[in-house]
């Protein structure tokens, strides 16, 4: 049964509690945390994670899009993290940030650009239980999905059934997009503005419905 992780970040922030009810057969919250530096623009902060965490019991899977993410692992275990996910270019000792993830106990991840290469990566996938693949340039919601990135979708749901680890991807995903997607060994997808469009829940069924 593959995954959906809708993205809080294209959900309605200003009435969040509501659009947070209307995400039955979510599987994970997939939330976005960004510094301004390592991508061009500011993603959601401790207070927001804090609201979410409150208003809903779905696991939630955090996206660090900053700059040494190992300073702040243990933060995001407390306020109730259960995937961290990293970028191999914000961390010098990325092997090391993973460990940790591992030992403080949730599901460590790593993260790939679409600039960034299966290569840069393969020393580490042994240390990861996700993998996600971005499919647009990280930062901004609503953007064209970027095809030379099938390509590397198709190298990693091959090794995804090697390594054991859960194949994940983001950016401009709707549910055309999740049929085509899903016979290259993806079982994780990260959801937002199509997503919230609509009635989240509906969707949601419908996905999991035909992508079994």
């Amino acid at each position: 049964m593959i995954k959906i992780h809708p993205s809080i970040l294209c959900a309605d922030l200003g009435n969040l509690a509501n659009d947070l009810k209307r995400l039955e057969g979510a599987d994970y919250l997939h939330i976005d945390v960004m510094d301004g530096d390592f991508v061009p623009n500011f993603g959601l902060g401790t207070n927001m994670i804090e609201h979410v965490r409150k208003h809903s019991d779905i696991p939630l899977d955090v996206h660090l899009m900053i700059r040494n993410p190992s300073r702040h692992i243990r933060h995001f275990r407390d306020i109730g993290a259960k995937i961290v996910t990293v970028h191999p270019e914000a961390d010098t000792h990325i092997s090391g940030t993973l460990q940790l993830i591992r030992e403080l106990g949730m599901t460590p991840g790593i993260a790939l650009n679409p600039g960034t290469s299966v290569e840069t990566v393969k020393e580490v996938l042994p240390l990861c239980d996700h993998v996600l693949v971005m499919t647009v340039n990280p930062g901004f919601a609503g953007q064209k999905f970027l095809d030379f990135t099938l390509l590397k979708l198709a190298e990693l749901g091959k090794l995804a059934e090697e390594k054991k680890f859960d194949l994940c991807v983001d950016g401009n995903i709707d549910f055309d997009r999740v049929k085509l997607l899903r016979p290259l060994g993806i079982k994780s997808f990260v959801i937002g503005t199509a997503l919230f469009k609509h009635d989240p829940a509906e969707m949601i069924r419908k996905i999991k419905k035909e992508n079994k």
